[in-house]
């Protein structure tokens, strides 16, 4: 069963959705988190159950993350989304450190693709469906410009202030 909930945050009002799962906390485990106007956002469909309930101790960490007090998220994700490259894509921006920044050729190097599989890693990253706790808004250009961010780049620089991470240009 599909289950959905809202929680309000300084990025605007985030839709959580999740798939049954026993054994996790609240019995829910979170198959997308999207922010409103994001590219490629997921929506509500009829068949989904709102149960806000399920997902309440996934907004207590989201509230905490916004608040300052938490730098790493604890959550359950739901298996089978993705290909196995962009899971591994995914799987490396779970180990960026909170309020640091890293390269897409970074991550690349981390998911062992060579420098041409660049273009590939940061199209695995836009299709994150977790945005704010699998942490793309980590990555930048080698530059160290902003780059790419499915809930704008307006968005992207708001986390990394929240985080503290240097300045981006």
């Amino acid at each position: 069963m599909t289950m959905y909930a809202t929680v309000d945050s300084p990025l605007g009002e985030l839709l959580l959705v999740g798939e049954e799962a026993a054994g996790t906390a609240g019995g829910v485990a979170l198959a997308s988190l999207s922010l409103p106007g994001q590219k490629g956002a997921a929506v509500v469909r009829e068949d989904w159950v709102h149960a806000p309930g399920a997902f309440a101790g996934i907004a207590a960490q989201l509230r905490e993350y916004f608040a300052g007090r938490l730098t790493r998220f604890d959550i359950a994700y739901a298996e089978g989304t993705g290909t196995g490259f962009q899971r591994r894509v995914w799987a490396a921006l779970d180990d960026v450190p909170y309020g640091e920044t890293v390269s897409y050729g970074q991550i690349a190097e981390r998911v062992g693709t060579s420098g041409t599989g660049v273009r590939a890693v940061g199209t695995a990253i836009g299709r994150n469906p977790l945005l704010v706790v699998r942490p793309c808004h980590r990555v930048i250009g080698a530059d160290g410009a902003l780059r790419g961010y499915a809930g704008g780049p307006e968005r992207k620089r708001q986390l990394l202030g929240l985080e503290g991470a240097p300045a981006v240009r």
